[in-house]
């Protein structure tokens, strides 16, 4: 059985938001901790701490943020790209999200992008995962 550490993470961040949970912690990885950095600057998280754990690995705290009524800001956090079916995109493919609400989180030669950002910069990328 093949494990899909993304969709865990980005599962773990949906589930917390729904049970309306303030944190929620994952293992850590670089590609996790560069998703959680685009998502607390495109203000859908509020903050993420890496924390040194017993094992090598270590974990990350992830807060998450809700809107005045309690609501999670996280309406919508869904995987893309998956380790069965890979999607790569050219810069001119990059589909809006929700005509440009929403975000697209890409993995390019840049670093970890938004879909704003790889159209800017005319970069492709391997598509990680939507989010409004």
């Amino acid at each position: 059985m093949h494990t899909d550490p993304v969709a865990d993470l980005l599962t773990r961040i949906r589930n917390g938001a729904r049970a309306r949970l303030s944190t929620v912690s994952c293992p850590q990885s670089k590609l996790k901790l560069e998703i959680c950095r685009v998502l607390k600057e495109e203000g859908y998280i509020a903050d993420f701490q890496s924390v040194p754990d017993q094992k090598k690995q270590g974990q990350i705290d992830i807060t998450l943020r809700y809107d005045e009524r309690r609501r999670p800001v996280i309406n919508s956090i869904r995987r893309v790209s998956k380790p069965g079916l890979r999607q790569y995109l050219r810069s001119t493919e990059i589909p809006r999200i929700r005509t440009g609400l929403g975000i697209m989180i890409l993995t390019t030669s840049r670093g970890v992008l938004t879909d704003r950002a790889c159209r800017e910069q005319g970069v492709g990328g391997e598509a990680l995962c939507s989010v409004y």
